[in-house]
């Protein structure tokens, strides 16, 4: 089977790390670029926890690009409380041995975009802002984009408003760009992803995996799982939310989809990045999305540990 070429833009983030090492580590995948935004930290420790994730998982040699340094219309809002100071507490991983590329986010998701014959699918994992802005910069391009498979969004439960989650809440302009271009989306908003749990029994698995990736991982979960540990959620486990994204591409069976009409608010004053998700077809427009609505939890974390043998 082909390889899905994809683009990674992210924000790591203990789950955007996971949801790269998954990328690295499937067969079924080709890594084309990583793009970074601010989101979950600040720009300059999202690029270079990029940078040490890759260099971890002995991939230095997929480009990587910054991205915009804050949000289109907004001031840049950060998630510490759950990823810590680096933006990956909980592991030592080493110093990147590498460098970004000499251009900003955009313009290297332009050159891949550019080399490519078919078209491939961009993996969203952090706020929007890198590919509205690629959107409205090189719009020539659009053609040249499969898909676009994004962790953010809720069909109704937010994270950080009532009804609101925290990649669009980040950047909701750029967000309404995004799923306005007529591009084919698939959404894997909260609905989905805090379904998808790492239990302390998941985490005894990864624990056993004698390899150094593994290990790294497991102490990032360990970490990222204080926060949700608080109970704030009522969740059994840690939600790995950004892994969803590729763990559709490489087994999209574990998942049950619905197709709707998405839009994103901008302009409430108490909802401003909260999906819109017309699964009764109220506004009478045609569907643009494919919405992840439910997971088989056990067989998406055995797809994790089998990654992770990946590096033994």
């Amino acid at each position: 089977m082909t390889p899905e070429k994809i683009i990674l833009d992210c924000d790591p983030g203990h789950d955007d790390a996971l949801a790269l090492m998954m990328a690295v580590a499937s067969t079924q995948i080709k890594l084309l670029g990583v793009t970074t935004s601010a989101g979950n930290q600040t720009p300059d420790k999202t690029l270079n926890n990029a940078l040490r994730m890759l260099t971890l998982l002995g991939t230095t040699d997929v480009p990587v690009a910054g991205g915009n340094h804050r949000p289109l219309m907004r001031n840049l809002k950060i998630a510490d409380y759950v990823h810590g100071e680096t933006g990956l507490d909980g592991a030592d991983l080493p110093e990147p041995t590498f460098e970004p590329v000499d251009q900003p986010a955009v313009e290297l998701i332009a050159d891949i975009l550019h080399s490519q014959i078919e078209p491939i699918t961009l993996v969203v994992t952090g706020p929007m802002t890198n590919i509205a802005l690629f959107l409205r910069i090189h719009p020539e391009l659009k053609n040249k984009i499969k898909q676009i498979v994004f962790m953010g969004g809720a069909a109704g439960q937010g994270n950080v408003h009532p009804t609101t989650e925290f990649n669009m809440a980040v950047d909701p302009e750029a967000a309404k760009i995004v799923v306005n271009e007529g591009i084919p989306l698939v959404m894997a908003g909260l609905n989905v992803t805090l379904k998808a749990q790492i239990c302390s029994d998941d985490l005894e698995r990864m624990r056993k995996i004698n390899n150094q990736v593994a290990q790294a991982i497991t102490g990032q979960m360990e970490f990222y799982g204080k926060w949700y540990g608080q109970d704030e959620f009522g969740l059994a486990g840690t939600p790995v939310h950004d892994p969803c994204t590729i763990a559709y591409l490489l087994k999209p069976a574990i998942f049950e989809t619905h197709t709707a009409y998405l839009d994103v608010e901008t302009q409430g004053q108490l909802t401003a990045g909260e999906t819109i998700v017309d699964f009764a077809g109220l506004m009478n427009r045609k569907p643009n999305a494919k919405v992840l609505m439910n997971l088989d939890r056990q067989r998406f974390v055995d797809l994790i540990i089998d990654l992770l043998h990946q590096f033994d």
